[in-house]
């Protein structure tokens, strides 16, 4: 059976959908900026960002940017109504105190029991660029991730043990890929969800690990 992937909105709108009403959710750079533009208008969320911000709002109009409001990625932003922004020190204790039910980041590689690999590829020339994610990782109550299954040469970023340099250990709840949702359990993996079309048996193969359903 053929399928496709989840484009980079439809996977961030599926992010959004699990995100429940009145959580405090802090989305890492890169692909999880995208889901603050996939928050149902009547779903009240508080998004954070490390940089100092509580209450951002979907990206702005064309037009309408301004750069002294921007987020962790230094872009920019909106301030819903409510919203306030802070010192970094605030921000990062926040982080650290339990204060975020729920953090969104990128990664390299996940293990099937949610250790996470997302600052460095350990790669001679690589720039290590680890950011808040440890402290994301370990400080919010669920962490997700968001990323594509595989990387561009094929490879399932969903490994048995992640081979990059740790972000943390046991960290990570759910995996939110192009392919497929799922859940790391002490176990290993849980299936959640995947896309129409997708073959259990060719994302176990895909993946490399079995998934339970």
């Amino acid at each position: 059976m053929s399928y496709q992937k989840r484009s980079k909105d439809q996977l961030a709108a599926r992010v959004a959908q699990d995100i429940p009403e009145g959580a405090i959710v802090n989305l890492g750079i890169g692909q999880p900026t995208l889901v603050a533009n996939h928050i149902p208008a009547n779903r009240e969320v508080l998004l954070h960002s490390e940089n100092g911000l509580l209450g951002m709002g979907p990206a702005p109009a064309p037009g309408q940017e301004d750069y002294d409001l921007v987020n962790a990625g230094k872009q920019p932003v909106t301030l819903l109504p409510g919203g306030s922004y802070f010192h970094h020190t605030d921000s990062f204790a926040m982080m650290r105190g339990g204060h975020l039910d729920i953090c969104v980041l990128g990664a390299f590689q996940v293990s099937a029991t949610g250790d996470l690999a997302n600052w460095h590829t350990g790669e001679k020339d690589a720039i290590p660029a680890v950011g808040g994610a440890m402290d994301l990782a370990v400080g919010a109550k669920q962490t997700w991730v968001m990323m594509d299954l595989l990387t561009k040469q094929g490879q399932s970023k969903v490994v048995s043990a992640c081979t990059y340099p740790l972000t943390g250990i046991a960290c990570v709840k759910r995996i939110y890929s192009d392919l497929a949702t799922l859940e790391c359990t002490p176990n290993g993996l849980k299936l959640i969800d995947k896309v129409d079309g997708l073959d259990h048996a060719e994302l176990e193969k895909l993946v490399g690990l079995p998934i339970r359903h």
